[in-house]
Order: structure tokens, then C-alpha cells, then sequence
């Protein structure tokens, strides 16, 4: 299942020929005068895919570490996000369009485009969901996608949706937090699935059971984590501005979690109770 899992693997994203790498690097609060930075270690550690949003305030200094960092703007794979409408259709284009700017100059683009939130109610979510729909279209973005989003809201989607099912949904995943009602409707729909707080904000680090694992592979709490969400075919997005945590978090290709031990982490699922940000709403 996962013994062939390498840095530069790449999931396809459903009717679309774009494809996604397996291991992301979030840059949630990561302060804008720490985060070229990170994103710089990041891409010495082999990440090629960026993960931001407008509501992190940092798009510009991702923009600026893609620059810097010399790599071909085809070989890395940037993702943000817009949180809520701008008021009217057009408003809320000129919102994604100026996030295209601040990563890409006018002529750029960006990889994937999501609504970070479910939280605007169904005339904001279409709202939103037409505006990416345009910049796709425009090829200021390659592919499209939710967050947060939950079985109801993607299904509400399809009355509206010239683009469906969406790309991605990214969702707070871990063991504690396993949300299998939409895991398993992505699946099924061939919506690639991913994982944010997959490293829970390191509020697990002392939890027994995850220790326990640790010491038996050798490797650090995060690590099990991170090598968990791959093995579960999450696309995991931890965060870090530590640089050798950052180095550490990509060094997850040799080993194997085994199935017995999957099965014990899986065990660990707390439901809606064990989300440290947002379970989403399925009905």
C-alpha cells in the first residue's frame, strides 16, 4: 500500500489533468517576516507545494520565496484560499484575482484555489464557488476546490457547480480527528482529501500511545504523524518555522507504518470531539 511513497509522488485531481503532491508545507501564522524563510528551508527539504490562504496574510511573502528560491514556477505547487464574499459577484473575483497577484504578478497563477470556509451560507458559497469557477476558466488557477466543507455542502454545490465535484477538500485530519463520513464521500466522488493540523499543533506530543510509536520506529511524534495521513492517502499539510522540524517533517519515506499499528492509531478517533479547529457539518 505504501511502501513505494516518495517526496515527489503526485495524486491526480478528479476530471482534470493537474496533479497534486502528496506532501504539503502550511505557512498558517507564519509571520511575514519569517515566512520566505520557511518557505526557502521548505523547499531545500524537497517540499514542492505551498499551502497559504488570504486569511493567513501571507501570500505576498510566498510570491517572494517562489522567486527567490530559483526552482521553475511548474515544479512547485501553490495553494491559498479566500474565507468569505466581497460583497457582490464581481467584488468577490476582483478578491481571488488580487490573491493571483500577490503570489504570481499579473501574469501569474496559482495551482488550486479554495473556499476556506463553509461558513457563508448558500448564497455565499455559490457566490464564491462562481468566482473560482471564472478565474479556472481565465487559467489564473489550475484547479479548484473547499475547505471545511462537509457531505451537505458538496452536494449542495451540484445546483449550481459548472465545475463538480470540487478538486479538493482540505479538512482537519489526524487521528483524533478522523471524519470518516466525508473522508469516505470523497472517496467515493474521487476528491482528493487534505489534512490540516495533521501534526494536531503538537498539542499530542506527550499522548502514550503516539510516544509509544515513536520510540518503536525511532522517529519524532510528528513524523508518525505526517507517515499516518500519507499511509491514510491524506495529503498532509504540516506547518513548521523551525527549520530542522521543517527538514525533519519531509523525512517520513523510510519507513512503514504497519497495519497493526495504523490500526491502533486509527483506534484513537475522538469524532467530532477530538478537532482542535473545525469538524465539519455532514447534514
Amino acid at each position: 500500500m505504501s511502501a513505494n511513497l516518495a517526496m515527489t509522488e503526485l495524486l491526480p485531481l478528479p476530471k482534470s489533468d493537474v496533479k497534486i503532491p502528496r506532501l504539503g508545507f502550511g505557512v498558517y501564522r507564519s509571520p511575514k517576516n519569517q515566512c520566505v524563510e520557511s518557505c526557502l528551508n521548505a523547499f531545500k527539504a524537497g517540499y514542492r507545494h505551498i499551502d497559504t490562504a488570504q486569511f493567513y496574510a501571507n501570500e505576498e511573502e510566498v510570491g517572494e520565496a517562489l522567486r527567490k528560491s530559483g526552482i521553475p514556477r511548474n515544479e512547485v505547487f501553490v495553494t491559498t484560499k479566500i474565507m468569505s464574499p466581497g460583497g457582490s459577484p464581481q467584488a468577490t473575483y476582483e478578491k481571488v484575482l488580487a490573491s493571483v497577484d500577490k503570489i504570481g504578478g499579473k501574469d501569474g497563477y496559482v495551482d488550486l484555489f479554495l473556499i476556506h470556509s463553509s461558513s457563508s451560507g448558500p448564497a455565499g458559497r455559490k457566490e464564491l464557488w462562481q468566482a473560482l469557477e471564472r478565474l479556472l476558466e481565465e487559467g489564473k488557477t489550475r484547479s479548484i476546490g473547499v475547505s471545511n466543507y462537509g457531505v451537505k455542502h458538496i452536494e449542495e454545490m451540484k445546483s449550481y457547480a459548472k465545475v463538480w465535484p470540487p478538486h479538493v477538500n482540505q479538512i482537519e485530519l489526524h487521528p483524533w480527528c478522523q471524519q470518516r463520513v466525508i473522508v469516505d464521500y470523497c472517496k467515493k466522488h474521487g476528491i482528493v482529501v487534505e489534512a490540516y493540523s495533521p501534526l494536531v499543533r503538537n498539542y499530542k506530543a506527550n499522548d502514550p500511545t503516539l510516544v509509544g510509536l515513536a520510540q518503536k520506529y525511532n522517529k519524532t511524534t510528528a513524523q508518525i504523524l505526517v507517515r499516518y495521513a500519507l499511509q491514510k492517502e491524506w495529503v498532509p499539510l504540516p506547518k513548521s518555522d523551525n527549520p530542522s522540524r521543517i527538514a525533519a517533517n519531509a523525512n517520513v519515506y523510510d519507513f512503514d507504518i504497519s497495519k497493526d499499528d495504523m490500526a491502533i492509531l486509527d483506534g484513537l478517533d475522538q469524532g467530532d470531539a477530538g478537532a482542535i479547529v473545525e469538524a465539519v457539518a455532514n447534514e
